[in-house]
């Protein structure tokens, strides 16, 4: 079966490809390598790797017609979309469009990646805004054009391939990096925000179970069901803290207390941020 992964060379992308291979899929990723790398391409056969920009994308059928596509590609994080909100809706909004049009024309499953930010309130952000738009289209082409499609939102991913530079960066790849250069790390506000932090892995678990079970018509939430203050995150680091004015625009806590994934795919997160902070620091003691 062809599989097409829109964001293939970026961290979750990269992620799921591994796991498709595994699985004797054939893949098409495409990315425009914005937030993407080619370190994390898989250099064997069965992907075809297409450096392009979905912003300008109308037929997806570049090699042979896929039989599910996973679209996963998005400008993310909350500071930068209030810089640049354009960017945010031509990406996140309509991009999602013309690949919701393509697939309901085409007859191909669409597999969403939506956004725990959708709790705090679409106009909480740009970002927030942009995937809601993105999550909403989904759903008018499901009503009125016969989509095949389910939604997955992620709750803060973190694991092998997250970004640890630049300004799309996650809180857990920006404070690794910051060990790393022996440098102390920075929370923003009092430290008592919390994240439902869920591994990679797990989430590509979930991917798969939806694609597998063809369970189309849901909105599936990604999260281990269990939030750490950033504070008790950075405890869990062991490293000097500094404090800065908090960021504005994001959520308080994000929670995953939705059960659908579990009941209905089996879906079961298995991986602790725990266990991967222990063996960071050990990693990076070592240094």
């Amino acid at each position: 079966m062809k599989v097409l992964v829109t964001g293939g060379a970026g961290f979750i992308g990269s992620n799921l490809i591994e796991k498709l291979l595994e699985q004797d899929y054939e893949v098409i990723s495409i990315d425009n390598y914005s937030t993407g790398s080619k370190n994390n391409h898989h250099n064997h056969k069965g992907v075809k790797y297409v450096e392009s920009d979905i912003r300008n994308i109308d037929d997806y059928s570049l090699d042979g017609k896929p039989g599910v596509i996973f679209h996963l590609a998005a400008i993310a994080r909350i500071t930068p979309s209030f810089e640049h909100p354009e960017d945010y809706f031509t990406t996140n909004a309509n991009a999602t469009l013309k690949i919701a049009k393509y697939c309901s024309k085409n007859k191909i499953p669409l597999i969403y990646a939506g956004s725990s930010s959708h709790h705090s309130g679409k106009f909480k952000n740009p970002y927030t805004f942009s995937k809601d738009i993105g999550e909403e289209i989904v759903k008018l082409f499901q009503e009125h054009y016969g989509l095949k499609a389910s939604i997955a939102r992620f709750y803060n991913v973190y694991g092998p391939r997250h970004l640890k530079e630049g300004g799309y960066c996650t809180l857990i790849g920006v404070w690794e990096n910051c060990i790393e250069k022996k440098l102390p790390i920075t929370i923003y506000g009092d430290g008592s925000k919390r994240r439902d932090f869920t591994h990679v892995e797990d989430i590509i678990d979930g991917l798969l179970l939806i694609n597998e079970k063809q369970a189309w018509g849901h909105i599936f939430e990604l999260g281990r069901g269990k939030n750490h203050s950033v504070k008790e995150i950075a405890d869990m680091f062991g490293v000097e803290v500094k404090y800065a004015p908090d960021k504005k625009g994001e959520a308080i806590d994000t929670l995953c207390t939705d059960d659908l994934a579990k009941k209905m795919l089996g879906w079961k997160p298995k991986k602790d941020i725990k266990d991967h902070i222990k063996k960071f620091v050990k990693k990076s003691s070592k240094r």
